[in-house]
């Protein structure tokens, strides 16, 4: 589709799987490109001087601390998708999320900068003292994060919504064009931190994607949210932010699990083994989930369409399979230990623990599939409290595993931490499931009326 023709996104047009998969690869690709970018970090890290210390200053401290303090502008993705669908929508959305975005790039101002730091690193998450100064450094230079992940996702889910999802893709190659230069950069120099390396990669691929997707969707606008029709309903800001609170709720407590688990981790049996592990092995079962959680926005922008559901969830089953399948001969194989061992440089100690701990995440990519479907059909109801409860549940799960991890002191925190994620991810998409049910029955009851009509 060209960006110069003007286009509404159709409520009325069949669908079928191609067109699932069409919007949806875009979307997956994007997914993968992002997901390459913790395990570079790592690999480059595991490569640059005192390689242990920084691994565990970047999983234990910077990564987890960023990803909560941005945590509140991560649904801004999912927000944009449901409700710029014209230009009024789309201005009144562009300022509450540059709004959201300086509001915590404050607060991750202040963390980073001020004593704050030691009361959230030492005292919280008791982080081992060698890693505290890497990581004060890092999070420091990680300070443009979360501004600029505010921006773009509120573009992308714009060009989401308006079927521009190839857009979104070339955003990650951008990003990741940029940690690669930076990567690179540090690893021939081999003198620099490895926290400083994998700090100053990531600020700037974010800030590259924020910079393509603002000068994107100029073309977009003006051939397409501005020639939109008008919806019937106006944007209001107290529905949407009813509609939002939730979600920006459920990705807080989502990310308040990492630093939760760097917590823990610090205080069970192989703490800087686990913590240093941690990145390597949570980057490649991001990469296995990716796909799936990349079915969230197709869901949302396109379950409105006649005959959307029957298809989507037939998409969903056979999706579902194909990642299990890849998992499974993934984990079971030497692949595994090739990919560990070789290409991210995890030490002879570190890779047995590594292997030992997959075998617990055997089921996260299709969990990570159920919850992109049932969550796109509550966000796309835009009645989003379940959502929220589930992620309570999930949390409520995984603190209490860490809590039996601490106390029993017999599982290194590595361990706990997967096979937790795994068990909390099972309660999870069950309630969500639970929670889908009434937006199920509506969109089915909405097809039987159409069909007699």
């Amino acid at each position: 589709m060209s960006d110069e023709q003007p286009h509404e996104p159709e409520t009325s047009a069949p669908i079928s799987l191609s067109r699932i998969a069409h919007i949806w690869w875009p979307l997956a690709v994007s997914w993968l490109l992002m997901t390459v970018e913790g395990p570079a970090h790592s690999a480059i890290v595991a490569r640059l001087p005192l390689p242990e210390i920084n691994l565990a200053a970047w999983g234990g401290i910077v990564f987890p601390i960023s990803l909560i303090i941005e945590s509140p502008v991560v649904m801004l993705l999912s927000a944009s998708t449901a409700y710029a669908k014209d230009w009024d929508a789309y201005r009144r959305l562009r300022r509450i999320s540059i709004a959201l975005g300086s509001i915590f790039t404050c607060l991750h101002i202040a963390v980073a900068f001020t004593p704050l730091y030691d009361l959230v690193a030492r005292d919280i998450i008791g982080a081992p003292a060698a890693i505290l100064e890497p990581g004060r450094i890092g999070l420091m230079i990680m300070t443009p994060w979360t501004w600029a992940i505010a921006y773009r996702r509120f573009q992308q889910g714009a060009m989401i919504r308006f079927g521009q999802t190839r857009a979104v893709g070339v955003g990650t190659a951008v990003r990741l064009a940029s940690n690669a230069f930076v990567l690179a950069t540090g690893y021939l120099n081999g003198r620099i931190p490895g926290i400083i390396v994998a700090s100053t990669a990531v600020a700037v691929g974010v800030v590259a994607e924020a910079v393509y997707a603002g000068l994107r969707i100029r073309p977009i606008v003006r051939a397409q949210i501005r020639l939109a029709a008008r919806q019937p309903m106006p944007f209001a800001t107290r529905e949407f932010l009813t509609f939002y609170i939730p979600l920006a709720l459920t990705s807080l407590i989502t990310f308040f699990v990492s630093p939760v688990g760097s917590a823990a981790m610090s205080r069970m049996p192989n703490a800087l083994g686990s913590l240093a592990a941690w990145p390597v092995v949570n980057g490649f079962i991001f990469v296995m989930r990716s796909p799936g959680l990349a079915y969230n926005e197709v869901v949302v922008a396109l379950l409105d369409n006649v005959g959307a559901y029957p298809v989507l969830r037939r998409f969903a089953t056979l999706l579902g399979a194909a990642l299990t399948t890849i998992m499974l001969v993934v984990v079971v194989t030497p692949l595994s230990t090739l990919w560990l061992g070789s290409v991210m440089a995890l030490p002879d100690d570190l890779l047995a623990l590594g292997k030992l701990t997959l075998l617990f995440a055997l089921g996260l990519p299709l969990l990570a599939l159920l919850q992109s479907w049932y969550q796109g059909i509550i966000v796309n109801s835009r009645k989003t409290r379940g959502i929220t409860e589930s992620v309570v549940l999930y949390m409520g799960v995984m603190v209490l595993l860490f809590g039996v991890g601490v106390v029993a002191q017999r599982v290194a925190g590595l361990v706990v931490a997967v096979a937790g994620m795994s068990i909390a991810g099972m309660i999870q998409v069950a309630w969500l499931r639970l929670r889908s049910r009434p937006a199920v029955l509506a969109l089915k009851a909405a097809e039987r009326a159409k069909a007699t009509t």
